[in-house]
């Protein structure tokens, strides 16, 4: 297991602790523990409170190894994985997957419905051809994306879920890519593994964008979040109080390049197939981290309205949009709890 210690730094999202002494478990101090993983192309960080060593490498071990095994399963960088079999044969007929990678599918689907496509996981093509894979970007022709437009489209993914089955409509292969929700979706599963261990207060963190807090620190009232400015490099927006609730933020800070003077953002519109303009950050907490995740995409790519309106679709949900430039930013609370400067 890789681990050390790190100050924790969040896809632009500051993490400030604030955590009383004193607390107690059978009787044992609580004592703060925190490790870091490297899976998914990214670095996963969880902070949590148990009152024996012995017991608290337990838990980070079974949560880093639960992140490894999904990775093993979901990523498209990995041709021996289940998604990418599913993404390689199901242009050419019905395949069927197993449980858990189907009920993945269906999530993912679901959302891209609520989403009007503004979330898409088949947009791996266009990521691609945009270079934003391996980081050498490039600006493709007219013609190359009107030649990737049938191989792209979450309304060709069909769903069986009495045989357990997925097939491509458009009858080609398509690449699923699980990066606007896959790391949101590990971060529910290490919750869920967390909670049945009997973990009380832990802080997990996704791939430098999606956060959940289970419980409370001792003494406080929640994990303390610091959303920063979208404008001023080091400041903060805004703040929240998560307990037993996600954080996801959506930003072009660190994935983007620039070519003849115009900045290229790596979060694509799958309608336009070009990279979304006049957008700075979107940040979103809801119940869920799989869909935070995604909501923090969808809401990036949509225009303000829309995206407040699908947030407000949720329950639980709420979010802060920032549009424009930085000279001219627009800020949009969605249903946010605490003050946005």
């Amino acid at each position: 297991m890789s681990s050390r210690r790190v100050a924790v730094l969040v896809a632009g999202v500051l993490l400030a602790w604030c955590c009383g002494a004193g607390a107690q478990e059978s009787g044992k101090p609580l004592k703060r523990f925190h490790e870091v993983h490297r899976a998914m192309g990214s670095e996963f960080a969880i902070d949590l409170y148990a009152s024996e060593d012995e017991t608290a490498e337990q838990w980070m071990q079974a949560s880093f190894d639960e992140i490894d095994r999904l990775e093993d399963l979901l990523s498209n960088y990995r041709p021996t994985s289940e998604l990418s079999r599913v993404s390689r044969e199901a242009g050419k007929g019905p395949v069927t997957t197993d449980p858990e990678t189907f009920a993945f599918l269906k999530k993912a689907v679901e959302l891209s419905r609520r989403s009007d496509g503004a979330f898409d996981m088949t947009v791996g093509p266009l990521m691609r051809a945009w270079g934003f894979f391996f980081n050498k970007g490039r600006v493709p022709s007219s013609e190359e994306l009107a030649a990737l437009r049938p191989k792209t489209g979450w309304q060709h993914i069909k769903l069986d879920a009495e045989k357990r089955t997925v097939y491509f409509d458009n009858g080609v292969s398509m690449e699923l890519d699980p990066g606007g929700i896959g790391k949101g979706y590990a971060v529910d599963r290490v919750v869920s593994l967390l909670r049945e261990q009997g973990v009380k207060a832990a802080l997990v963190s996704g791939g430098s964008s999606s956060i959940y807090g289970i419980g409370t620190p001792p003494g406080e009232a929640g994990w303390r979040v610091n959303v920063p400015s979208a404008v001023n490099a080091g400041k903060t927006m805004s703040w929240v109080m998560l307990k037993d609730m996600s954080l996801s933020t959506s930003a072009c800070t660190e994935k983007f390049f620039i070519k003849n003077g115009h900045r290229y953002c790596h979060i694509l519109n799958p309608h336009t197939e070009r990279p979304v303009e006049d957008k700075l950050q979107t940040t979103v907490i809801a119940p869920s981290t799989t869909d935070s995740d995604a909501l923090s995409t969808a809401t990036f790519v949509l225009e303000p309205d829309a995206a407040a309106k699908l947030v407000e679709s949720f329950p639980g949900a709420a979010a802060v949009l920032v549009s424009g430039d930085k000279t001219h930013p627009k800020t949009r609370n969605v249903r946010w709890p605490e003050p946005v400067k």
